[in-house]
Parts: C-alpha cells; sequence; structure tokens
C-alpha cells in the first residue's frame, strides 16, 4: 500500500509540472487577467489593438476587451454551474445554427454566381417614375458651393460674382484662389445634397435655411472671425420627391436586392422540385 501511495506520488509530481510547462511553451506570453481556470493573455489582447494606436486609446480598447472577455466567462461558469444537463444541451440549437449558415453560404455562392449587377439608367428611371411617392423628402435639398476664409483677407463682392457665376472659366479661378487663401472650398454644384450638411458648413442648425431660395447666398461670419458663404444654385422642397439623380444609389440597391429574391427564391423552389422528382422528398 506505502509502495502504491508512494508511486502515485511521483507520477503526479512529474504530471503536474509538465502540465505548467506544456502551458507555458503553449502560451509563451504574460497573462493579463483570470477568470477562474481561464486565462488571457496579453498577446490575445494586442491583436484586437488597431496599428498605431497609442496611450489612452490603446488602454480603453484592451480594457474593453478585457471586461468583455470576463463577462462571457462568468456567465459561462454560473450557468455551467446552475443549469440543468437538459438545459445545457444546445445540440439541436448548434444544428439549426449550423443548417441555416450552411443555406446562407450556398445562397450566397449560387448568387453571386448568377446575379446581373448591371442596372442601367433607364431601368432607374422606370422604378422611380413607378415609386416616385417611397422618396418623398423629409428636408430639402439643395445644391451649392461654400468657401470659408478670412474675414480681413475676403473680398466678398468678387467671391459672390465667382460663386455664383455659370461660367466655368470661374469655377477654375475660384478653386485656384481658394488654395492659398480659403480655409475651405467646396463645391456642391454637381450633386443634391441634404440641406443639413450644408447647414453644417455654415455653422447653423439647419431649420433656420429650411426655406432658402434658388440663386440666393447664405453668409454669416462664425466666432473665429472666418466669413462663411454658400451660394445655392437649385433647391428640391421638403415634401416633395426627391429628384432621380438623388435617389439613384437607393434605386440601384434596391433593383439588386429584387433580382438576389428572384434568384434563392427560384432557388428553392427548384431545389424542392427536384428532390420530388428524385423521390428524395415525400410527404406522407
Amino acid at each position: 500500500m506505502r509502495f502504491r501511495k508512494t508511486i502515485i506520488f511521483l507520477v503526479a509530481a512529474v504530471i503536474f509540472p509538465s502540465c505548467r510547462m506544456i502551458n507555458t511553451v503553449l502560451h509563451d506570453d504574460t497573462v493579463v487577467a483570470r477568470v477562474g481556470s481561464h486565462l488571457l493573455y496579453k498577446s490575445d489582447v494586442l491583436q484586437l489593438i488597431p496599428e498605431g494606436t497609442v496611450g489612452e486609446d490603446s488602454l480603453r480598447i484592451a480594457m474593453q476587451y478585457i471586461n468583455t472577455w470576463a463577462t462571457d466567462l462568468v456567465f459561462l461558469d454560473i450557468a455551467e454551474s446552475k443549469l440543468s444537463k437538459q438545459e445545457k444541451d444546445v445540440t439541436s440549437e448548434l444544428e439549426a445554427y449550423r443548417r441555416a449558415l450552411l443555406k446562407y453560404r450556398y445562397e450566397q455562392l449560387f448568387v453571386n454566381e448568377r446575379l446581373d449587377t448591371s442596372v442601367t439608367a433607364e431601368q432607374v428611371e422606370d422604378y422611380y417614375s413607378e415609386h416616385s411617392s417611397d422618396f418623398i423628402l423629409e428636408r430639402p435639398l439643395v445644391k451649392a458651393v461654400f468657401m470659408k476664409i478670412d474675414k480681413a483677407v475676403a473680398d466678398k463682392k468678387a467671391i459672390k460674382a465667382m460663386l455664383s457665376s455659370v461660367d466655368e472659366g470661374d469655377e477654375w479661378e475660384i478653386e485656384a484662389l481658394s488654395y492659398p487663401q480659403a480655409d475651405r472650398y467646396t463645391s456642391y454644384s454637381s450633386k443634391w445634397i441634404d440641406i443639413a450638411v450644408l447647414a453644417e458648413d455654415l455653422g447653423v442648425d439647419h431649420f433656420s435655411i429650411t426655406n432658402v431660395k434658388p440663386g440666393t447666398f447664405l453668409e454669416n461670419t462664425d466666432a473665429s472671425g472666418k466669413y462663411n458663404v454658400a451660394y445655392v444654385s437649385d433647391y428640391a422642397p421638403r415634401g416633395t420627391s426627391a429628384p432621380v439623380e438623388y435617389c439613384t444609389p437607393e434605386i440601384n440597391d434596391i433593383i439588386l436586392s429584387v433580382r438576389k429574391h428572384r434568384l434563392t427564391s427560384s432557388l428553392e423552389r427548384d431545389l424542392l422540385d427536384d428532390a420530388r422528382d428524385k423521390g428524395k422528398f415525400v410527404i406522407y
């Protein structure tokens, strides 16, 4: 009996250090947190911190991850101890998730191989004409040009003349002027933008410029002494249908989404019909 105890002690003495040695070899790293028997290593945390992140940002990201990791494991440990064997059996849920995931991945493969991603301007126009009531504006849209410049060097009359000009040469001139003198010059003249974007440029609430008329200027001097000026060349009021060119990206997405849905629906029908024909699917 004494001999047997001696053997057990010697085996334990060999096994336990060996376990620690294996753990060290597999994780030759600094432990930064522990929850029960679960260890979190420094390398696991570092790989989640974006390259170039330093100081407090790096620490904040690390602590967020550590706390999330700890919360998950604390919940896991308490769930393991409090739930019954039947409640801990997630086999059916995992199998359902596996089936759904594999189905989704095959659908994506099927759609990606067959989806026509080209959308013509005519298709966009046709969709818009049938569904223009779906694109009612909650805020006005504008086409405009904006400049921010030091009040001391701003020739307001000349700036306004160039901003409101339809001459392409003037646009080149104002761009050239903006580089050495202006803090900022932005042209929204070729696309519609939400009026809130222009309001942010001007440093005002968008409600204060909601009723602006096309062909007018919006201007102010901010607290830093900068002269802000915008020329509004076009305007689409709230409550009307947005211009088709503003809706085009969204309409493109809708058309492609409809095509995807048709492909997946036809896939489901074809697979089911094929299974019936081959006797794989039988209803008793």
